[in-house]
């Protein structure tokens, strides 16, 4: 996979993720102590390296393109797309999280703009989901905030790092919808100003 991609928009910065980020993501994580939260998985101190390793070994697989996430030079988190499945045209966003005083901002709403523009536009994707805990209502919030379908709820989809059983809510948005995906970001963005 392409470790080149470079997603540019007005305020935001969707940069190829690398080693070279990892105290830059340690800071940005610091800001609201991000990995102490139980309803995502952000990297901390003892796990930075490796959430840096899988990502970029997904991506040298082809099946992952993660970015930093920036405001001007500064690195304030991090998303990606998985699960990237050309054969059907579908992925998912997610491993996303923003430091905390970014958070309710502009640059979620941005930053998901120019990814979904590259999956629909780009990449030619028919299909882009969204997966998070059902306990994380900020995140649930945050993908109807864009748009997205409520699809359902996933049972025992994944283990936490605590241990805990999770239980999931699918979401996604497909290609017929992204034009009117598309303006109601723009509008939002626009209102942002």
């Amino acid at each position: 996979m392409d470790g080149t991609i470079l997603l540019k928009g007005a305020r935001v910065t969707l940069a190829p993720l690398g080693r070279e980020h990892r105290d830059a993501l340690l800071a940005a994580a610091a800001d609201g102590e991000l990995w102490t939260l139980r309803v995502t998985n952000v990297p901390g101190p003892a796990t930075v390296d490796a959430y840096i390793d899988t990502a970029i070994r997904g991506r040298e697989e082809g099946s992952v393109i993660p970015f930093v996430t920036m405001v001007g030079d500064r690195v304030i988190g991090s998303t990606r797309f998985w699960k990237l499945d050309r054969t059907h045209r579908q992925a998912e966003i997610g491993h996303t999280w923003i430091a905390a005083s970014w958070q309710r901002s502009f640059v979620n709403t941005e930053a998901k703009l120019l990814m979904l523009r590259h999956a629909f536009e780009e990449l030619g994707l028919i299909r882009v989901q969204f997966t998070t805990d059902e306990l994380n209502a900020k995140s649930r919030a945050a993908i109807l905030r864009l748009g997205a379908v409520e699809e359902g709820l996933i049972r025992n989809e994944r283990i936490m790092p605590d241990g805990r059983i999770r239980n999931s809510i699918r979401f996604s948005i497909i290609d017929s919808e992204w034009r009117g995906v598309k303006a109601g970001l723009e509008r939002r963005l626009a209102g942002e100003g």
